[in-house]
């Protein structure tokens, strides 16, 4: 048996894989609502996997950043490598020019500047930078939210190139786990025998498994 809930028109699967609306702060969820009896249709399967994913890189960017200290946050291995912080800024800016009016506008602002994403200035505060990733986060979370299984068909345009909905969703999905896979190498590059790992340690990956399968019963 398959229970979804259904909500603003469309169909929500169970608490522990549907999308979630979200505080932006907590990241949690801040509402119940009443479940019925449907079966999901792939569009919303899509869309709840779609938010998963992000939400999903997000917590793994903001595991690696927590550990960094101020100087390693805005430390660049190199003059060509980018910093975290960099990476954040320029996360964020590509967030926001490809999520506002997301349906109706294209997804390069006409305001947006990508070089200087790229630049840090000196006296650049981490919780700017982080603010900027925050809000941005929740620009794209209340986006994700906000669509229906049949807006995924529709056309927008990046840089004027069209894109059905489904694609351009992609395309950020695809640009966003690039960047934290980043930033989750280079925190761990900066903190070397202090890193705690945010997957499997290295060389208890057998101790993992068997958890698992202890924890299954098995």
């Amino acid at each position: 048996m398959v229970t979804t809930c259904q909500a603003r028109g469309r169909l929500r699967l169970p608490r522990a894989t549907r999308r979630l609306e979200l505080d932006w702060k907590s990241q949690k969820p801040h509402h119940n609502t009443e479940t019925h009896l449907f079966m999901p249709g792939i569009d919303n399967l899509y869309l709840d996997e779609v938010f998963r994913s992000l939400r999903g890189h997000k917590r793994l960017a903001d595991d690696a950043i927590a550990q960094l200290t101020d100087e390693q946050f805005f430390a660049a291995p190199d003059a060509e490598s980018n910093s975290v912080a960099v990476m954040v800024k320029h996360l964020a800016g590509n967030m926001r020019s490809r999520f506002t009016g997301f349906l109706t506008s294209d997804g390069e602002k006409p305001d947006r500047n990508r070089d200087r994403e790229f630049i840090m200035h000196a006296d650049a505060k981490r919780e700017e930078v982080l603010s900027s990733w925050e809000q941005n986060w929740h620009l794209v979370f209340e986006t994700i939210n906000s669509l229906q299984p049949d807006d995924l068909g529709r056309t927008v345009t990046i840089h004027g190139e069209p894109h059905s909905v489904l694609q351009a969703i992609n395309r950020q999905v695809v640009h966003y786990a690039y960047h934290v896979g980043q930033i989750v190498y280079l925190a761990k590059h900066w903190k070397g025998a202090e890193w705690k790992s945010l997957s499997v340690p290295k060389g208890q990956s057998e101790q993992y498994n068997a958890e698992l399968l202890r924890k299954r019963g098995k």
